[in-house]
């Protein structure tokens, strides 16, 4: 079986420079602030699961703000075991205010790795479900809407009258009748509405009712 070529990155294998020696160094500046065993390990492990933690907040697009904010203060932290290690600082005299930083670097990785986990939840993409297409087997059968309804309604049922009062109604026929024997013709409608001095719909709905 032929092997296949390896080819290497030099950009990756940067990286593992860059990182193997900031891990290096924070294991040193623990180490000098009197964390000492397994501790000044823990140190750089906690400061680079941070840095991915945050980058991977930026990465996902969600809460920027915090990812950043994670993120500058976990560089802080390897930057400066950088230049602390670098001599400007007396390794066997570390100042206080340094060992109080690194004592108290666990609680600041603590919250920032919690915050970074469950401070804002992944934006979820609505499901959007497309309708199901008609079968072409059976037509769709056609269907009366509501406003198309009553016009069905009166198309097939003759309309009636809208009730009149009954006094008015008679009132009505005599003024008709006494109108045919002056003119010889039926009253129309806006002739009674004048006569009778009501309004167009009701003078239409008693001339229904003299027919």
């Amino acid at each position: 079986m032929r092997a296949l070529p390896l080819r290497v990155d030099a950009v990756l294998v940067q990286a593992l420079i860059a990182a193997a020696l900031s891990f290096a160094h924070l294991h040193d500046l623990a180490l000098a602030a009197g964390q000492d065993g397994w501790k000044a390990w823990a140190y750089p492990v906690s400061v680079d699961l941070l840095l991915v933690a945050a980058w991977r907040q930026l990465r996902s697009g969600a809460a920027k703000a915090a990812g950043w904010c994670w993120f500058l203060v976990a560089l802080a932290a390897s930057l400066g075991a950088n230049v602390a290690t670098a001599g400007l600082l007396d390794l066997d005299d570390v100042p206080a205010w340094l060992r109080i930083l690194v004592a108290g670097w666990p609680a600041v990785a603590f919250l920032g790795g919690t915050l970074l986990a469950h401070g804002a939840p992944k934006p979820t993409e609505a499901l959007e479900t497309a309708p199901e297409p008609l079968s072409t087997d059976t037509a769709p059968e056609p269907t009366v809407t509501e406003a198309e309804l009553p016009a069905t309604e009166t198309e097939s049922a003759p309309a009636s009258p809208s009730p009149v009062p009954p006094a008015l109604v008679a009132l009505a026929r005599k003024v008709a009748d006494d109108h045919r024997t002056r003119t010889g013709t039926p009253i129309d409608t806006p002739t009674l509405r004048a006569r009778l001095g009501v309004p167009m719909p009701l003078a239409e709905a008693i001339t229904a009712h003299l027919t």
